[in-house]
């Protein structure tokens, strides 16, 4: 028992000290995360996390598998109208626990879709050519063959590889598409889907322009938007679905500050031809990708989802200013800012520095860590690989929730540059600034959610008498 409880304080005070060292040390500028709120993370360890609830539509009525499934069935049906209300959108299927597996979810789906009239003896086919981004430019690892796409193109017998094709890119600009090739490759390939989105993300893309040539294609391509950078940013940076959107896939907890989770949305609805198509994208989430569908962080999806319908204009406006903000200032401080200064480098949340003067990527990521500047290494469009890259790719969603704006951006940005061009040593700078920004914004009040928090955390911890004395103690406080 006591090398157990050992091994318990041990994991737990670790625990403690990076909770302290991430959420009160550091800046984190990773552009594919967020800290959700207090009552969203509450959310999430309250009962439903150890629950079961799957279901699927048979004969027109949607079937439950477990009992006592009443509330979260109730949580989903709020969760979906919300979401629909967020896209603007008819279709939103949300047990995908992932971005990665929402792609995987379509993916299968289109191909049960190709296949609807296919003879019974015959197998099934594959997609036969795909236009996506290429993942050294940018594109998104789960719409790559080597991600989720795996499997579900057909092969090239004369390259031996998949028929799978990339967005041509300007030359004078790497992270803009070329769209005057873009239209030729399409006429020439005839794909039967285009996965518009990526990871390194400064520009929108070419939605309505791919929609005006493709809506006169018989058969039409399927467009699809992987929206997982910018997904909390749907409506201000790009409305994919005004645009001429198919589907939309993306991770909930990115930009959009949700839990870690995926969703699909869609407009498929009766006349739009693809009525089928979302059927078979709702029976590959349940039973062909989940079971247990992590009915906590659905919980917690659907709190976030209220801040976020609430919150959205003004958290997305200081979002960009900020990001464009910092790339400004990174600028003026003689650090190499990818994008173009006269689109102001960026549209999005992102901002990409090429730091290869200074060493490689990953040595310069390692370096601003050791300083509490939290970013991840990437390879540039330019670069040979991944393992030789240029650059660093950072986004200023998590940091604008806790406070943060232009000018706060642009004094971080001028220790940033210190420690890339000079090796300064400026964890002290970092930490002391970072102290001002400790309260979240875009949420209920901390005052109104101490309290609520505490009545939440009463009900999850057991019936013991010195445990609810605690959330008795939590709850005096926030009256404070």
């Amino acid at each position: 028992m006591a090398d157990f409880q050992n091994k318990i304080e041990t994991l737990l005070n670790k625990t403690v000290a990076n909770n302290i060292w991430r959420q009160r040390e550091c800046f984190n500028l990773i552009p594919s995360e967020s800290s959700p709120s207090l009552l969203v993370k509450l959310c999430e360890v309250s009962d439903p996390v150890g629950r079961y609830a799957e279901h699927r539509t048979m004969k027109g009525k949607e079937i439950y598998f477990y009992q006592a499934t009443d509330f979260i069935r109730d949580v989903e049906d709020e969760l979906r109208k919300e979401l629909q209300q967020y896209f603007g959108c008819t279709n939103i299927e949300l047990r995908p626990i992932s971005g990665n597996m929402a792609n995987e979810v379509v993916f299968k789906g289109i191909v049960r879709f190709l296949n609807r009239e296919k003879p019974k003896n015959q197998p099934l086919r594959k997609m036969r050519a795909v236009i996506n981004n290429d993942l050294n430019k940018g594109g998104h690892l789960s719409a790559q063959p080597m991600g989720a796409l795996f499997n579900f193109v057909e092969d090239n017998l004369e390259t031996g590889r998949e028929n799978v094709f990339n967005f041509p890119i300007l030359k004078d600009n790497l992270y803009k598409t070329d769209t005057s090739k873009l239209g030729e490759l399409i006429h020439s390939v005839k794909p039967e889907l285009i996965i518009f989105g990526k990871s390194m993300f400064l520009y929108q893309e070419p939605v309505k322009f791919v929609y005006e040539i493709t809506s006169k294609m018989d058969p039409k391509p399927i467009l699809m938007f992987d929206m997982a950078h910018v997904l909390g940013l749907y409506g201000s940076f790009q409305s994919p679905f005004a645009e001429g959107a198919d589907v939309i896939t993306g991770s909930t907890h990115k930009t959009f500050f949700g839990p870690q989770r995926g969703v699909v949305a869609g407009n498929m609805s009766e006349g739009t031809g693809l009525e089928k198509l979302w059927v078979e994208i709702k029976g590959r989430a349940f039973p062909g990708s989940t079971s247990n569908h992590h009915l906590g962080t659905l919980l917690g999806l659907l709190l976030a989802s209220y801040e976020m319908n609430e919150f959205k204009k003004d958290y997305q406006s200081q979002v960009v200013k900020n990001a464009r903000a910092f790339a400004a200032a990174l600028n003026a401080q003689g650090v190499t800012v990818e994008g173009s200064a006269a689109d102001g480098f960026t549209q999005t949340h992102q901002v990409v520095i090429r730091v290869r003067q200074y060493g490689l990527g990953e040595d310069i990521a390692r370096r601003l860590e050791d300083n509490n500047i939290i970013t991840n290494y990437q390879a540039l469009p330019d670069d040979e690989s991944f393992i030789a890259s240029s650059g660093i790719r950072m986004g200023t969603q998590e940091m604008t929730r806790f406070g943060m704006k232009e000018a706060d951006f642009q004094q971080l940005a001028v220790f940033l540059a210190d420690c890339v061009k000079s090796n300064k040593n400026v964890k002290n700078e970092v930490k002391k600034l970072r102290e001002k920004f400790l309260v979240m914004h875009y949420c209920l009040p901390l005052e109104k959610s101490i309290s609520l928090a505490a009545h939440v955390l009463s009900s999850i911890l057991p019936g013991d008498p010195y445990l609810n004395k605690f959330a008795d103690n939590l709850k005096s406080y926030s009256k404070k």
